[in-house]
C-alpha cells in the first residue's frame, strides 16, 4: 500500500486503523477489545484469503498477523503482500516462538514479532510508535513534495526578459555546490529565490536553515550559528547545536548578510575556507557540509571599501550573483504577479472562486492602470499587500479603484472617485475630469430613461454588468422610477 493510503484512515479514527487476521475467535476478539481500548479502529479477518482481500480493498495503518492459520500461513500471506506493498507495517503474532521464524519473518518484509501471550503494554507501544513513525514519514514525504512544487521555477512568475534571465540563470546554479550571493532591493524575492536553489539541488532532502542576521545581537547570532556547549556562558545550562550543524548536507540562507558583525565575519570565512567551525565554549571542531547562500540589499562591495565589511569573505560568498531587477523595471510581470496573488489570497480566503479554485477577481481597468504606473518602492512585496487587500474588501468580481491604499492613490496623484454632486477643484487631473464627464453622460441618460439601469445600458451600447460597475465606481446613486415610470 503506497503511503497515501494510509491517511484517509487517520481521518476515520484518531490513531488509524488496524487489521488483524487470526484463525482464533479468542485472540481476535482479545485484541479487537485491547486495541480499541487504545484508540484504533479495529477489523478482524477469520483467516489468510479473508485478510488478504480485505488488504486489497481498504487500506490500513498497521496489519498484526497470525503465523499459522488452516486456509494457508502466515509467512505466505507475509510474502504475497510484501510483492506489491512495501508500507504497510506488519506484525507477525505465533504461538510458536522461534528465533529460526522471527528472523525468516523479519526478511520477509515483517516490521516486529511477538509470542504468544504478548506483553499487552508492549505491543500498544510499538503499534502506537509505528503507526506515528509511518505517519511523520508520510508527512515529511509530502512537505517536500509541497516545498519542491512551491518553490519551483515557474512558481516565481516573471515574464520579462530580464526574469526570465535571472531564472535560467538560477537553473544553472542550482546544481552546483558553489556559494550564491543573491543581490536587490528589499521585497524582491531573494527567499524564495533561494528556496528555489535549495528545492532542485541535491541537497533538496536535507534542512534549508534561514537566518535573518540583522535581527539578532553579535553574540546571540554566533551562538544561533555555531551553537554552544554546556557551561559556554552563564545560560548555557546544557548543549545546543548550532544552525550549521543541524543544515550539515543542506543549505544555510543568510538574509541581510552585511549586518554581520567583524568576529562573526572571522568565524563564517573559516567555515566556507575550512568547512569546519567550534561552538562556543568547546575546543573541538566539528566538520560540515553545508552549501551557503547570502543575500543583501546593501551594496557589499561599498561596505569593503568602508572597512565594514571582510574583502576576504566578500569574495568567498560572491562565487555567483543574483541580482535580482526591481519591480518597477519589470512592469510587464504585475499582471500576472496580481492574478497569482489573488489565486492565493481568494483560496485562503475561501472566496470568489471558480469550479476549479481560481479567482474569478480581476481589478479594473482603471485599478489596474495605478498600479501599472507605481513606482512599486516595496517591489513585489508590496504589490502583494495590495492585492491581499484587495481580496479582503471585495465586494464584487471587479475591483474598484477605491479599493487601493489611499497612500498608493496618493503616491500616483490620484484621488478616490468623488460622491455626485461634488464639484471638480481646479487641481483636478486628467483621470478626474474623464471620472466627472462618465458620470454626468450616465445621469443624464439613466434620467433620460427613467433611471431604467437596463435601458440606460440599452441605449448607451454597453453590456448592463458594466454599466453596473461603473455606477458603483463613479458612487452614483440610483433614483427609484416614478409615476407613469414605474414598474
Amino acid at each position: 500500500m503506497p503511503p497515501e493510503t494510509m491517511v484517509p484512515s487517520l481521518a476515520v479514527a484518531a490513531k488509524g486503523r488496524v487489521l488483524v487476521i487470526d484463525d482464533e475467535p479468542d485472540i481476535r476478539e482479545s485484541l479487537e477489545m485491547l486495541l480499541s481500548e487504545a484508540g484504533y479502529l479495529v477489523e478482524c479477518a477469520s483467516g489468510a484469503n479473508e485478510g488478504l482481500r480485505r488488504m486489497e480493498s481498504h487500506g490500513y495503518d498497521l496489519v498484526l498477523l497470525d503465523l499459522m492459520m488452516p486456509d494457508r500461513s502466515g509467512m505466505e500471506v507475509l510474502a504475497d503482500v510484501r510483492t506489491h506493498d512495501r508500507e504497510t507495517p506488519i506484525f507477525m503474532i505465533t504461538a510458536y516462538g522461534s528465533v529460526e521464524a522471527a528472523v525468516k519473518a523479519l526478511k520477509l518484509g515483517a516490521n516486529d514479532y511477538f509470542s504468544k501471550p504478548w506483553d499487552n503494554e508492549k505491543l500498544i507501544i510499538e503499534i502506537d510508535r509505528m503507526i506515528a513513525a509511518r505517519r511523520l514519514e508520510y508527512e515529511n514525504t509530502h512537505l517536500k513534495r509541497a516545498l519542491q512544487q512551491r518553490y519551483s521555477f515557474p512558481n516565481i512568475i516573471g515574464k520579462s526578459e530580464s526574469m526570465v534571465k535571472k531564472l535560467d540563470l538560477v537553473a544553472q546554479v542550482a546544481s552546483s555546490r558553489s556559494t550564491i550571493l543573491i543581490t536587490g532591493d528589499t521585497g524582491t524575492g531573494k527567499e524564495l529565490v533561494a528556496k528555489a536553489i535549495h528545492a532542485n539541488s541535491p541537497r533538496s532532502e536535507r534542512m534549508f536553515v534561514a537566518v535573518n542576521s540583522g535581527s539578532l545581537p553579535p553574540d546571540l547570532l554566533e551562538s544561533t550559528l555555531f551553537g554552544h556547549v554546556r557551561g559556554a556562558f552563564t545560560s548555557a545550562i546544557q548543549t545546543k547545536k548550532g544552525y550549521f550543524e543541524v543544515a550539515d548536507h543542506g543549505t544555510i540562507f543568510f538574509d541581510e548578510i552585511g549586518t554581520i558583525g567583524a568576529e562573526t565575519q572571522i568565524k563564517l570565512l573559516r567555515v566556507i575556507q575550512e568547512k569546519e567551525f567550534t561552538p562556543l565554549g568547546s575546543t573541538d571542531p566539528i566538520k560540515v557540509d553545508v552549501r551557503i547562500i547570502a543575500a543583501t540589499n546593501a551594496d557589499l562591495h561599498q561596505l569593503v571599501r568602508e572597512g565594514k565589511f571582510r574583502e576576504d569573505l566578500y569574495y568567498r560568498l560572491n562565487v555567483i550573483n543574483i541580482a535580482l531587477p526591481p519591480l518597477r523595471d519589470r512592469k510587464e510581470d504585475i499582471p500576472p504577479l496580481v492574478e497569482h496573488f489573488f489565486n492565493v489570497y481568494c483560496r485562503e480566503n475561501a472566496k470568489f472562486l471558480d469550479p476549479s479554485g481560481r479567482s474569478t477577481l480581476r481589478f479594473q481597468p482603471e485599478a489596474l492602470q495605478v498600479l501599472m504606473e507605481h513606482s512599486w518602492p516595496g517591489n513585489v512585496r508590496e504589490l502583494e499587500n495590495v492585492v491581499e487587500r484587495a481580496v479582503v474588501l471585495a465586494t464584487d468580481s471587479a475591483v474598484p479603484i477605491d479599493v487601493l491604499p489611499d497612500s498608493l492613490l496618493q503616491a500616483n496623484g490620484v484621488r478616490p472617485p468623488r460622491s455626485e454632486g461634488t464639484p471638480l477643484g481646479p487641481d483636478a487631473n486628467l483621470y478626474e475630469i474623464v471620472n466627472d464627464y462618465e458620470r454626468r453622460v450616465i445621469v443624464e441618460r439613466l434620467e433620460q430613461c427613467g433611471w431604467s439601469q437596463t435601458e440606460a445600458a440599452e441605449s448607451l451600447n454597453v453590456p448592463l454588468s458594466t454599466l453596473n460597475q461603473k455606477i458603483k465606481r463613479l458612487n452614483i446613486k440610483i433614483r427609484k422610477k416614478s409615476g407613469a415610470d414605474a414598474e
